[in-house]
């Protein structure tokens, strides 16, 4: 048993991810504690349980569970097929601006991939490393509907993934972190042409 929402995924070893989940409102029944040297400090044992009843599963994707499966289930695959033809129709000019995007960060917002490591901090301090998985995985999932009746390249998924996962774990953090984070997650400098020196 587990305490809080967002923690259900942990160390489930569910594989494939399959969704949606089925999660339940237990009450422990006899002695309870956390036996052995194998039990992380959050885990809850009992021998015995009761169930009271089945929950929401979008719960075990944490506080914002249902906001992140309105964003994979209702923008992503409307914003894939955008993201995939623009990287088909400029792969040399996107290839450019995802490698400045990720690497470097501005006064509007940081870099991506410190933004990712960000977020990763941040679910594994809050017990959700695994919601922010299933979250990752679910994006992916949607990016690969949305596109499969497409001739998008390899590279333009690849893209769309890297913009979709970004997405849905910015909504995962969306009461954690301020917009310099946010925006940098969500690449939102991406969506609109570079700019050039004047």
């Amino acid at each position: 048993m587990v305490k809080r929402i967002g923690e259900a995924l942990e160390d489930t070893g569910i594989w494939p991810v399959t969704w949606p989940v089925r999660l339940w409102i237990v009450q422990p029944l006899g002695e309870t504690g956390n036996w052995g040297q194998n039990h992380y400090s959050y885990r809850l044992l009992s021998h015995r349980i009761r169930v009271i009843e089945e929950t929401d599963a979008h719960r075990a994707l944490g506080a914002a569970g249902r906001d992140v499966l309105d964003v994979v289930q209702q923008q992503i695959p409307e914003h894939a097929v955008r993201w995939a033809a623009d990287w088909d129709a400029d792969p040399e000019g996107m290839r450019q601006r995802q490698w400045n995007w990720e690497q470097c960060g501005g006064r509007a917002c940081g870099s991506g991939r410190w933004a990712q490591s960000v977020a990763l901090t941040t679910s594994h301090t809050h017990r959700e490393s695994a919601a922010q998985t299933w979250i990752e995985h679910l994006a992916r999932r949607a990016v690969d509907q949305a596109l499969a009746d497409t001739d998008a390249s390899m590279y333009a998924y690849s893209y769309a993934y890297a913009r979709a996962t970004g997405h849905a774990v910015a909504v995962q953090h969306q009461a954690r972190f301020d917009a310099y984070v946010l925006d940098a997650l969500r690449g939102t400098g991406l969506d609109f042409p570079a700019t050039a020196a004047a």
